[in-house]
């Protein structure tokens, strides 16, 4: 008789068509970044999502493992981190990130299903700490309407709205952005190329939910909690749950199979810290952003997390 060892659960969806939904999940915000900043867009996500594959393919080939670009995840990778930059990087940035994601993050700890952290926020958190300023450098976007978006245009510079409320103060930012939660959710602010439409994220996060690709515990709980600790603290919590990329955090990055939590209690734990280090960092770091370091620090706590939040057996 034929030995059956575990797991005994298994799911119709292969690790391909997970990996090419998120990705379809995310290609309306990725054409509203590239509207939204300019044609130089089109052309960083494109360099990030090529890189990211070719290095993935030099690997498997390099290991003499099994050629596994067909997975998505490189690509998957490559697309969140191309998302994550300023719309005026010069190309070799994603380039370099996309590398550091795939090579080091990923198939520096074992390849797919053995990185302890989210790929994508590895190679942004070494870009800004390699190149803050060349990070950190924002435009305004292309003016509604306009045929700008079809050409590489002179940006205007422009702080984020975080970095605007944090540095200049709230009247400052509604002095600029008389409608703020509408431009925010429309996506007519500063910012990352993927993370200003609020509305295109929430509608390819609200996808994934409705089609149980990702755990609706974690995004639900990282945003909840990010908005009751702002309103706690006295601010504006819907513009803190609009503007910068708690959006793509929450829905993208934080459900990442690998990095997140297995069991569904662990899964709230990881989302409230997420969501208090978020709201923390914000408020009370030197950043006006924290969406990426509290996840990354949380990626740390899964194994943690995973051991001592664990299902009663069967019987017990």
């Amino acid at each position: 008789m034929q030995k059956v060892t575990s797991p005994h659960i298994h799911a119709r969806r292969k690790t391909a068509i997970i990996m090419w939904i998120v990705v379809l999940s995310l290609l309306p915000a990725a054409f509203f970044g590239i509207y939204n900043f300019g044609l130089n867009s089109f052309f960083i996500i494109l360099v990030s999502v090529l890189v990211a594959v070719i290095t993935e393919l030099v690997i498997n080939k390099l290991k003499k493992e099994r050629i596994t670009i067909a997975d998505g995840s490189a690509a998957l990778t490559g697309l969140l981190l191309g998302l994550c930059m300023s719309p005026r990087v010069p190309m070799w940035i994603p380039a370099v990130g996309s590398f550091v994601a795939i090579a080091i993050a990923k198939h520096a700890f074992g390849g797919l299903g053995h990185n302890i952290f989210n790929p994508a926020l590895v190679g942004r958190a070494f870009l800004i700490a390699a190149w803050p300023i060349i990070m950190n450098s924002w435009v305004a976007p292309v003016p509604f309407g306009s045929p700008a978006w079809l050409h590489s245009y002179d940006a205007v510079t422009s702080a984020t709205p975080l970095g605007i409320e944090k540095i200049q103060g709230h009247a400052v930012l509604l002095d600029k952005y008389p409608m703020i939660h509408s431009s925010l959710f429309f996506g007519n602010t500063g910012g990352t190329i993927g993370e200003v439409s609020a509305f295109l994220l929430l509608i390819g996060g609200l996808f994934m939910i409705i089609t149980e690709i990702i755990d609706w515990r974690i995004p639900l709980g990282y945003i909840g909690t990010v908005a009751l600790g702002a309103f706690a603290l006295g601010k504006d919590p819907l513009f803190y749950l609009l503007a910068g990329g708690l959006f793509l955090g929450a829905f993208f990055m934080a459900t990442d199979y690998v990095t997140s939590p297995l069991t569904r209690n662990g899964r709230w734990i990881f989302a409230v810290c997420c969501g208090i280090l978020t709201i923390v960092m914000r408020l009370f770091a030197g950043m006006p952003e924290g969406v990426m370091y509290s996840i990354l620090i949380m990626n740390a706590f899964v194994p943690l997390i995973d051991r001592f939040i664990r299902p009663k057996r069967f019987g017990t």
